[in-house]
């Protein structure tokens, strides 16, 4: 069952959908799930618990503002080259500090969401356990601006915004949002590699062989940069290797957590 939250952000009050996991455990690691540009809390369906359950771990899940549940962004209110790290440096931080989290959690982040736990640990090393991130980005690739402009081509003329429409109260605001910024020429030279050296925490990156969106360049640069970054590419795996290959990532993220807990 959700919750909502109300934070000051952007200059007005915004309501956050979430929803606790495992909460009964208040000494058990905590894991908070970052989804992908499109995604919300609902659309993780099952994965967030399987993986609690698995890893020992309590969860938190939520939407960002403009996805999901949570309060939509204002249609005169594009978003701008430096949302993702808004999301890292503003958004995320107060909401661990609403929901009075102090200890170091684990961010489990999904392609937007992975970006974002990046940026989020590298500003506050201090409050990051550890990243678990699958089909991360740290710059635009050709493939990346390909697989999105498909993806406009889907939502103007195929089923994809039937499928969305469950998942976000306003589907067109999360989706032009999203498309929008990506296609625009001066995202293009959007690139946080230079922000990954001040993260001090293990990190797992994960990224699918058949991903639309990204290609292995993404993890690796990740290596480049964090030298003791374990990698995980998996083979007939596209951009949602927790959809795509759930066992497989569950089980990478279970011996990622239990190695490093137990150093």
């Amino acid at each position: 069952m959700s919750e909502f939250i109300t934070l000051p952000w952007a200059g007005r009050q915004v309501q956050v959908e979430y929803a606790w996991l495992n909460a009964a455990g208040p000494k058990a690691p905590l894991m908070v799930f970052l989804h992908e540009g499109l995604g919300s809390l609902a659309m993780w369906k099952d994965f967030p618990a399987r993986l609690c359950s698995a890893v020992g771990a309590r969860g938190l899940v939520f939407s960002r503002p403009g996805y999901g549940r949570s309060s939509a962004r204002a249609a005169a209110e594009p978003l701008d080259v430096d949302y993702m790290h808004r999301q890292a440096y503003e958004v995320l931080p107060a909401l661990l500090d609403a929901l009075d989290i102090a200890q170091p959690v684990w961010l489990f982040g999904h392609s937007d969401g992975g970006s974002i736990a990046l940026l989020h640990a590298g500003r506050f090393a201090p409050r990051v356990a550890g990243l678990i991130l699958l089909a991360p980005h740290i710059f635009v690739e050709d493939i990346t601006t390909a697989g999105i402009r498909q993806a406009k081509n889907g939502y103007e003329s195929g089923t994809l915004r039937d499928r969305l429409a469950p998942y976000h109260d306003d589907p067109d605001l999360a989706f032009w949002g999203w498309n929008h910024i990506w296609l625009k020429p001066a995202f293009a030279r959007w690139n946080i590699t230079d922000e990954l050296v001040d993260i001090r925490c293990p990190v797992l990156a994960i990224q699918g062989l058949d991903d639309a969106y990204g290609t292995l360049a993404q993890i690796r640069g990740i290596a480049e940069r964090l030298p003791a970054t374990q990698l995980l590419e998996l083979p007939e795996c596209g951009h949602s290797a927790h959809r795509d290959q759930p066992e497989q990532v569950i089980a990478a993220t279970k011996a990622f957590i239990h190695n490093r807990r137990h150093v």
